[in-house]
């Protein structure tokens, strides 16, 4: 869909002037975050998630400003003003969790004062795909690590000493062989998890599918999914020093891994999704788009 020319006559007008302002205030913090979290492993897909948001929005077409209670411009301007409070502490003492989460109340408080609740159901989606762009806390970051890795470990450790692998386990350290291989923070799949469920959700949004049921069903196997991608790239990395020594472990396959299971991962997601509209029960209603 093509975007709308804009006038100075047109109510759209203001819509661009919004975004305009949320760029002036989202650029610096971006530039600062594509030299420090978005170079880590963790928060690599920052930079993607912010260009599908600015696609998604250039796609809309801004509603009308005309109607606009007087309760939705008081609520939105408590949020805008508390979320640029929040802004400017974030930005001052350099703590980009605050930072951009306070563009949430930011911009849902602009969309209130601009559009109402009308505004708020058009731009539901992009505000909702902003939470993939916040950075978790450290310390929950750690809470959520430490079960995943020990869970991937003892999985991993299990399913190859049944296949008949020389195969033991001392906490998240596996050895094999002559080999003794630690399941890293990058290995517990929270990445991949962060990653498919972004994916997975604007998947959905696209497809537009009409039946609850099939989108709850669809986003609940997401995070399964993906924990089950991560699981075999484990395995294979595993088996891979097991065979071919330390360097092919640790070497081009091992980053080649991860991508490969994910795309295998979002392909499995596909799939299901298609499996399910085969069904009358999940199929969209004829005429549907």
């Amino acid at each position: 869909m093509q975007a709308p020319a804009i006038s100075l006559k047109d109510d759209r007008l203001p819509w661009w002037l919004l975004g305009a302002g949320v760029l002036a205030l989202l650029l610096p913090s971006a530039l600062q975050l594509s030299k420090t979290l978005w170079d880590e492993e963790a928060y690599a897909h920052g930079p993607i998630v912010l260009a599908i948001l600015a696609w998604v929005v250039y796609k809309i077409r801004p509603p009308s400003i005309v109607g606009v209670t007087l309760l939705s411009k008081a609520i939105g301007f408590v949020l805008l003003v508390g979320g640029l409070g929040m802004y400017i502490v974030g930005r001052s003492q350099n703590l980009p969790v605050i930072d951009l989460t306070a563009f949430l109340p930011i911009l849902v408080g602009a969309v209130l004062m601009l559009g109402g609740k009308a505004a708020l159901r058009v731009y539901w989606f992009p505000l909702l795909f902003m939470v993939f762009l916040i950075p978790l806390p450290g310390f929950l970051l750690d809470m959520m690590t430490l079960p995943l890795k020990e869970k991937v470990s003892v999985l991993a450790e299990s399913l190859l000493y049944q296949a008949g692998l020389p195969i033991g386990r001392s906490g998240v350290m596996l050895t094999i062989g002559q080999y003794q291989l630690m399941v890293a923070d990058a290995c517990s799949g929270l990445n991949s998890m962060f990653s498919l469920s972004a994916m997975g959700i604007l998947y959905l949004y696209l497809m537009g599918h009409k039946r609850p049921l099939r989108n709850v069903i669809l986003v609940l196997l997401i995070l399964p999914i993906a924990f089950m991608a991560n699981l075999i790239r484990v395995m294979f990395l595993i088996l891979l020093t097991y065979y071919f020594g330390d360097e092919a472990g640790q070497g081009f396959l091992h980053g080649f891994a991860g991508m490969f299971l994910f795309v295998i991962a979002l392909s499995l997601l596909f799939a299901i999704d298609n499996l399910l509209g085969r069904f009358s029960l999940f199929a969209n209603p004829k005429g549907a788009a």
